[in-house]
């Protein structure tokens, strides 16, 4: 599902240059559910936006479903991320002024779906996260985990092939990280391949293998026994 060789990635400071990721090599298959972690500057975060088409390499292969990833414009790399990616964000990046239910129904919209087919597909995946009661309520009526589950089933709802998770339980506190997880879980046991950074090791252990970055290298990748997040809740 994913393939990445030999990755490199360097930014300009001044006048000097930051080797952020130094040769990463990396493989995910299909349905896997993976965790990255590291401290602030391992390098995560920018191997997460490349794998999210939201930056670059300098130097090195990204194959995402057999496709190259390489030299894509904007309008392509949109394209891209609309056809193979969902993203959960920390900060759940929902619209306040719109509804939950309209917020789950964008990535419909900018893939052409009718208003119907759109209202009908988000409705079953608010029904899907235990959401459909609240599916015209803002965003400021809800909590930090509905939030984090309106944002979940907007990942969901353009069918993608992987989900890419930034610290989506940073922004809650324990028990309803748990329950997020819960739901990451069953999703991954249907067969979506997913991909969690995070910085809690109790979260990286609800997941089935855990990738370690530390200064632009991968020092670890261990497959673990799962822990499954229902036996927290």
């Amino acid at each position: 599902m994913i393939k990445i060789e030999n990755l490199h990635k360097s930014y300009k400071t001044g006048a000097n240059s930051l080797h952020v990721l130094k040769g990463i090599n990396f493989e995910v298959k299909e349905g896997e559910l993976v965790s990255i972690m590291g401290s602030s500057g391992s390098g995560k975060s920018t191997l997460l936006n490349i794998l999210g088409m939201l930056d670059e390499a300098d130097e090195g292969s990204y194959m995402l479903d057999g496709v190259p990833i390489k030299n894509l414009n904007e309008r392509i790399a949109a394209r891209y991320r609309n056809k193979f990616l969902g993203f959960i964000f920390q900060s759940f990046n929902l619209i306040n002024y719109k509804s939950a239910l309209d917020n789950v129904a964008m990535p419909l919209y900018y893939q052409g779906v009718g208003r119907s087919e759109r209202i009908d597909i988000s409705m079953s995946y608010l029904e899907k996260v235990g959401l459909a009661n609240w599916a015209t309520h803002l965003p400021n009526e809800l909590s930090g985990g509905q939030k984090q589950r309106v944002a979940i089933a907007r990942a969901l709802a353009s069918n993608p092939k992987v989900l890419l998770a930034d610290e989506p339980t940073g922004a809650l506190d324990s028990k309803t990280s748990y329950e997020v997880m819960d739901l990451i879980q069953g999703i991954n046991d249907e067969g979506k391949t997913i991909l969690v950074v995070t910085h809690e090791d109790d979260i990286a252990h609800m997941t089935k293998r855990i990738v370690n970055l530390k200064d632009g290298v991968i020092i670890n990748d261990t497959p673990i026994k799962q822990v499954r997040a229902k036996a927290n809740v």
